[in-house]
């Protein structure tokens, strides 16, 4: 879900700069590459009302995906550092192993017992 938004996010951030990049700032803009005319389909005034909704349009866009991942990524993070916690406590309370020695105890030689004969009857 984060990563489906992520990507939209991208891409209406190149679209914002292609629309911001064809505007022109005393209102040319695109609709002066095809003559400037008053009298064609698209005038100057009607390109840059609809170039400005489109500027506004990304940016809402932009403004309200970031806000939404950042809610998504505090949700789940929230839960998986529960979970975590959760298994910390019960690594923690376990009782610990008794570690073997890193030297050989030294061993007395092992000798025969001393074995008295049994009185005979």
């Amino acid at each position: 879900m984060i990563t489906t938004i992520l990507v939209l996010m991208i891409l209406v951030a190149l679209l914002l700069i292609i629309v911001i990049l064809v505007q022109n700032p005393k209102g040319g803009g695109i609709s002066s590459e095809f003559g400037g005319s008053s009298t064609q389909m698209f005038g100057v005034q009607k390109t840059g009302d609809i170039l400005e909704k489109l500027t506004w349009g990304f940016f809402a866009f932009l403004l309200v995906a970031a806000l939404s991942t950042v809610i998504l990524t505090k949700t789940v993070g929230s839960s998986a550092t529960t979970d975590s916690d959760v298994n910390v406590e019960k690594a923690t309370t376990a009782p610990a192993l008794p570690t073997a020695p890193l030297t050989a105890p030294a061993t007395a030689p092992v000798t025969a017992p001393a074995t008295t004969p049994a009185p005979a009857k």
